[in-house]
């Protein structure tokens, strides 16, 4: 995928594929949610082939990054923090990267570890009928299909946080 600007969903029982849209309404690849009981994603060309992979492996609250052939490409984990929303993703051999957000804030930054910003996604409702992400890419240091993963890595980090949350009340 060769794009700069994305829009791709997700909720929380989705399972399937879903479209992967260009601001023109484009389909440019595909977005498998492989369970609803998982967060495993696969993001997928036009022809259905492999190009990301992100999962949390057993017992483990990194979201891990995998290409076509489950070769690691890095990881994302939540990073402590007050009054703002920040992970880190861990690209091996490429340094690390920051994602940030302010607390109420539904757009997050991602930065390289000197603070050039390399890209921005956020949740929007308006371009779906369900929630949406977009996500724009300003340099390419993360391959375009890598930072689709990384986004879903976040939200999955997300996902498990509130509902660890809610279960303990």
């Amino acid at each position: 995928m060769n794009y700069s600007h994305l829009y791709f969903t997700d909720s929380f029982f989705s399972t399937g594929q879903k479209d992967i849209f260009t601001k023109n309404k484009e389909i440019v690849g595909k977005l498998d949610l492989k369970s609803a009981f998982t967060s495993t994603i696969d993001v997928l060309d036009l022809q259905d082939n492999i190009l990301i992979s992100g999962k949390f492996p057993i017992f483990s609250n990194r979201w891990v990054v995998t290409n076509q052939m489950g070769e690691e490409l890095g990881f994302v984990r939540a990073r402590f923090s007050f009054f703002v929303k920040k992970y880190e993703y861990t690209a091996h051999k490429r340094g690390i990267y920051r994602i940030e957000s302010e607390t109420f804030s539904k757009t997050y930054e991602i930065f390289t570890e000197k603070g050039k910003r390399v890209g921005q996604f956020k949740k929007v409702n308006s371009f779906f009928a369900t929630p949406a992400f977009e996500m724009r890419q300003d340099k390419e240091d993360i391959e375009i299909g890598e930072m689709i993963a990384v986004v879903m890595g976040v939200n999955a980090i997300q996902k498990r946080s509130h509902s660890a949350a809610n279960s303990t009340v």
